[in-house]
């Protein structure tokens, strides 16, 4: 028997549909018995637990529920107490449940496999179970290894982590946290180090990778290194790789459809993860209906948003921020006049450098922002005010234009 593990926290109740999905794709491709383990909380709903069920019986499988809040009720505080900042980077109290696994499955289970929501098994999971994890607590993908030059993912490593920037964690052993072989028999007796990496964290607000810093914190060094087939990063692929799909793990990693999943099925990694999902029972009239309905909001919202921001440039240069092939683009659509400025963007730009010139021409400036997928929450996290500072001018192009808006959020709405 594979066993494989996931955490849920679903407040708003379609949040199941990306586990679901995942949960799918393992057993699309997988020939041997599987057990799925959810770890969950009172947010699962009667029918998203029932759509689970019936998912594992039209395979022949076998699912199994946790509920984290009756179960580890005073555990599951102490850790809450020690993560008050989760929120604020984008992570639900979810990502906390994996580190109650030895606690919470039977003790006969010595091995499993932990995936986050975001991914898509595209190959037989037993592949991953049979690598020989006994004496290692667990195996995972370093992260410098998605990119193809190694000087540019220990450059990434350097910029982009902060365990690793601030010398905590050598480059070469920094993992990512979405795909675990975990061997529960070593670490059931190494609870109180995993409690000391959550002290750390806790110490650390200002270290944004929350649990993978506290697993990475723990045991970066005593990790086996997995290849990157096993956890392959979708941006990754559609950089590097030509968006070509293969027989690998795939992980969607953050929450635009830049890095993760949208709408555009030309893309082959989009196209792989709505053929698992409109196999699953959340596929159904219902989440048509909520992409209807999202896609009618977001028509009004950019009306609204176009009368607002005129109002907001009176006064005010523009300046604008785009990637240098989509400057001419720029140029045409908005009339860009000779004395307002462009600034260039690469893909691996620190967002601080944005932060940084937006600030430099506060109050004087606003600025229109051409790249897909930005993440604007980081802006007015620091306290900038769109249509004030800033303004998402993707969602003023068509793709029609070569820009394509941010397709993530009507995948979320469905």
């Amino acid at each position: 028997m594979i066993h494989v593990c996931f955490s849920l926290h679903d407040k708003t109740g379609r949040y199941s549909k990306f586990t679901g999905t995942t949960i799918l794709s393992v057993f699309e491709n997988t020939n041997s018995d599987v057990t799925a383990h959810i770890l969950h909380d009172n947010t699962l709903t009667q029918e998203n637990r029932d759509k689970f069920i019936y998912l594992a019986g039209r395979y022949g499988q076998i699912v199994k529920f946790y509920n984290v809040e009756k179960l580890c009720a005073e555990k599951l505080a102490e850790i809450i107490s020690l993560a008050p900042d989760s929120v604020k980077y984008g992570f639900t109290v979810g990502a906390l449940y994996r580190l109650l696994i030895t606690q919470l499955l039977p003790k006969d289970i010595d091995k499993i496999i932990y995936l986050d929501s975001d991914i898509v098994v595209n190959l037989d999971i037993n592949e991953l179970w049979q690598i020989d994890i006994s004496e290692y607590p667990l195996g995972a993908v370093p992260v410098y290894l998605q990119d193809k030059n190694r000087a540019d993912g220990l450059r990434r490593m350097q910029t982009d982590f902060d365990l690793p920037g601030l010398g905590f964690v050598k480059d070469t052993d920094y993992f990512n946290a979405g795909v675990f072989v975990m061997n529960l028999k070593y670490l059931r007796g190494a609870e109180e180090k995993i409690l000391s990496g959550m002290k750390f964290r806790s110490k650390h607000p200002e270290f944004r990778m929350f649990d993978q810093c506290i697993w990475n914190y723990c045991f970066s060094t005593q990790a086996l290194k997995l290849p990157t087939k096993f956890n392959r990063e979708v941006f990754k692929v559609r950089t590097q790789d030509g968006g070509i799909v293969e027989k690998k793990i795939y992980h969607y990693t953050a929450n635009n459809s830049y890095w993760s999943f949208g709408m555009d099925m030309s893309d082959d990694l989009n196209r792989l993860w709505m053929n698992y999902f409109t196999k699953t029972p959340w596929f159904n009239a219902e989440s048509i209906g909520h992409l209807y309905e999202t896609i009618s909001q977001t028509d009004i919202a950019l009306k609204k948003s176009m009368i607002n921001i005129s109002a907001a440039v009176s006064g005010k240069t523009r300046a604008f921020i785009a990637f240098e092939k989509d400057v001419n683009v720029l140029v045409e659509i908005f009339s860009v006049h000779e004395d307002e400025e462009i600034f260039t963007a690469k893909n691996d730009m620190p967002i601080q450098n944005f932060i940084n010139a937006i600030n430099a021409s506060r109050g004087e400036k606003i600025f229109f922002i051409l790249l897909p997928n930005f993440p604007f929450k980081i802006l007015t996290d620091a306290g900038f005010i769109e249509g004030k500072d800033f303004v998402n001018a993707v969602n003023f192009l068509s793709a029609a234009n070569g820009v394509q808006m941010d397709s993530y959020p009507f995948i979320d709405k469905m």
